[in-house]
């Protein structure tokens, strides 16, 4: 193939978006054909709440917990630090 300017090979998006037929992806095709014997439910937008699993822990909790850990790091490295030779 002979060689050709680069202007010749840049792809054209005005030429693309023109064209009278645009082909579905093999996704859409396979989607298609599946739906057409089998159509898929209604899926509600959110889960419902019963099904989401394990009870959720209180704000309170939470921020207890993360301060305790704040606090543990604050003692190890003053522990750290105080064991430190000089």
């Amino acid at each position: 193939m002979p060689d050709r300017d680069d202007e010749e090979r840049e792809y054209d998006l005005r030429w693309a978006e023109g064209a009278e037929h645009k082909e579905p992806s093999a996704r859409a095709r396979m989607l298609a054909a599946r739906w057409k014997e089998n159509p898929p439910g209604p899926v509600p937008f959110r889960a419902d709440p019963d099904h989401v699993g394990s009870r959720r822990r209180s704000s309170w909790v939470s921020t207890v917990v993360v301060l305790g850990c704040v606090a543990a790091v604050i003692v190890l490295l003053g522990y750290v630090n105080f064991r430190a030779p000089y």
